[in-house]
């Protein structure tokens, strides 16, 4: 097989304001690991661990590996992806009313890491990020949604929607994290100018670590996409 044209993330795709998104990056390695397995991607999940901040704009080189593939820089692994151990658990759904009344209580309005974020960041315009602002569904703290109607679909930007609401059903406000791992399955990629629910939820916790979820329903409920993270407490002047 010949080798993989190199992975870049541009800028547009950022988190923090000098790095990649994660769930952006991390869909874009598995759409190659996809590619490299004449797979059809959706149905199969895929876990991508990131061991960098992506750089933004920079060109890196795609390499095989035993389980799957990697994108590095300098000889330095910034992520892997490889086929799931096992399938995510979906977020139970809520109704888009609840949904749009939960993006009411969005705590990033108030306070947020990283402002600028192609998934989350209020400061981003409409049209050029996806203002995905996942709030507290008023009956569980834990469970977080917003409604989503893209401008614009491909797999890493579904897998960018499914990164944040995770983070946000967390205190992620409170203790800056990012993006360590994440497992998904696309089901049904969304469809440009359709309606969506994106929910997440909290998980658990280990030192530096939290676990999240979150998935995607359609309008009738219909399950298009889930995820689970692994995120990682950092300070937010790094990134």
């Amino acid at each position: 097989m010949p080798p993989s044209a190199p992975l870049v993330v541009p800028s547009r795709f950022h988190g923090p304001p000098r790095s990649g998104n994660g769930g952006w990056t991390a869909g874009a390695l598995a759409e190659r690991l996809a590619e490299r397995l004449a797979d059809d991607h959706p149905g199969r999940p895929v876990t991508v661990a990131l061991r960098l901040p992506p750089p933004l704009d920079t060109p890196l080189d795609v390499t095989p590996t035993e389980t799957g593939i990697a994108a590095s820089i300098d000889g330095r692994t910034v992520a892997e992806a490889r086929l799931a151990e096992t399938d995510p658990t979906p977020v139970p759904p809520v109704s888009m009313s609840a949904a749009a009344d939960a993006e009411t209580r969005y705590r990033g309005h108030r306070d947020h890491p990283f402002p600028s974020c192609f998934t989350c960041g209020p400061d981003r315009p409409e049209g050029e990020g996806l203002r995905i602002f996942a709030g507290p569904v008023a009956r569980s703290d834990a469970l977080v949604a917003a409604t989503w109607t893209p401008y614009d679909v491909s797999v890493p930007i579904t897998w960018a929607a499914l990164d944040c609401p995770g983070a946000w059903a967390s205190d992620v406000d409170e203790r800056p994290m990012v993006l360590g791992t994440m497992t998904l399955r696309i089901d049904h990629l969304p469809v440009t100018g359709e309606h969506y629910v994106v929910v997440g939820e909290v998980r658990g916790g280990e030192g530096r670590k939290t676990f999240t979820a979150s998935s995607l329903y359609d309008y009738d409920g219909g399950l298009r996409a889930t995820a689970e993270h692994v995120w990682i407490t950092v300070d937010p002047d790094t990134f």
